[in-house]
């Protein structure tokens, strides 16, 4: 089952498609029997994620933790902590300046408008770049892992595994990388269900919202579609073939997996675990590398967040007859780039992040 577990996703997202449109479309004949499906689909899905949510923190921090106290030279983090930090804030706001550059150019929802009664809205205002600093060290940091916290859990786990690493202690740093064993072999008996996750998940979502549903917004959809792809290969690939030297057929075919298992959850967080699989067994990239960066790039590298933000802005500013001007846009890079940094890798918290940009 492990073996093949990739094409079972495949077929089951595949069957998830076609089941869910079929059942939207034929849900006016079906309801009595459409309504215990769609709770079914929904139980299945749930089930799913909470499984993968409930093995994200524990991957993160052991994976993380094991990952520093194995390293012999602690300067090495700091030169990968540089790099990588200055890699991501720097993908984020190319992705934030190229969103608006094209929702510029091709102004959605431009002509419609939307009249509304003059109402008093309070949002919380777009956190500072200290506050955003301070909040990255926890109160408390068992709270921090109970509520899934990823910057502070990163933090937390950075800390405690760079002072195990100057202890010297073998039997603790034995106990850590023993339950970081344990805790990935959860996640490949737990993966078998994957699939059915996956079938559910898909479902669930072409059952309720339909075709239909994409339509009313073509515009703003696909040039956010449009967007994506174009960050993927002017900004994304190029790094993969000439910083990283490595051939984009077997890019691709070491990512199917994890492009699958993203896209039917919608969350960065939950495919922490699959990423981490697919780099050290596809990729032969080094535990203690990939324990730090791509829990922190799931973290603080929310590049499709910021386009989505950015396109957002001017789809709404539109609507409501709102010009924005060069200082505007200005403001929206930078508060997008820190509220993509904060925003949570899981389904519709890029939506919540949203009210702090607007």
């Amino acid at each position: 089952m492990q073996k093949n577990l990739g094409k079972f996703i495949f077929y089951s997202f595949i069957l998830g498609i076609v089941f869910g449109v079929l059942l939207n479309f034929f849900s006016s004949s079906l309801v009595p029997l459409d309504k215990t499906i769609f709770s079914c689909l929904k139980f299945g899905g749930d089930l799913f994620l909470k499984i993968i949510k409930m093995l994200v923190v524990p991957i993160v921090f052991f994976s993380l933790l094991v990952g520093v106290a194995n390293l012999n030279n602690l300067s090495t983090l700091g030169r990968i902590g540089a790099k990588t930090i200055s890699l991501y804030l720097f993908t984020t706001m190319l992705a934030i300046t190229l969103s608006l550059t094209i929702g510029y150019l091709i102004n959605p929802g431009d002509g419609v408008s939307i009249l509304t009664e003059k109402t008093e809205i309070f949002i919380n205002e777009a956190p500072s770049f200290f506050s955003v600093l301070l909040n990255i060290i926890p109160d408390n940091p068992f709270e921090s892992l109970s509520q899934g916290n990823m910057l502070q859990v990163i933090f937390f786990a950075l800390l405690l595994g760079g002072c195990l690493s100057t202890l010297k202690n073998k039997i603790l740093l034995d106990f850590f990388n023993a339950m970081n064993d344990l805790v990935l072999k959860m996640l490949s008996v737990l993966m078998i269900i994957a699939p059915f996750g996956i079938f559910c998940l898909i479902a669930k979502t072409f059952a309720s919202q339909g075709i239909s549903s994409i339509l009313e917004l073509l515009k703003y959809f696909f040039g956010v579609i449009f967007l994506i792809f174009v960050h993927l290969f002017l900004v994304y690939l190029p790094l993969v073939k000439f910083l990283a030297k490595i051939k984009l057929t077997f890019f691709f075919n070491g990512i199917k997996q994890i492009i699958l298992f993203a896209f039917s959850t919608s969350s960065s967080s939950a495919t922490i675990p699959i990423t981490l699989q697919n780099l050290n067994k596809n990729f032969n990239v080094k535990p203690k590398i990939s324990s730090f960066t791509v829990p922190l790039g799931a973290t603080i590298n929310m590049d499709g967040t910021a386009i989505m933000q950015g396109m957002a802005t001017i789809f709404i500013a539109n609507i409501y007859n709102v010009d924005l001007f060069l200082v505007d846009y200005l403001s929206i890079i930078l508060t997008a780039t820190l509220a993509s940094i904060g925003t949570a890798g899981v389904p519709g918290v890029g939506i919540i992040m949203l009210g702090m940009v607007l």
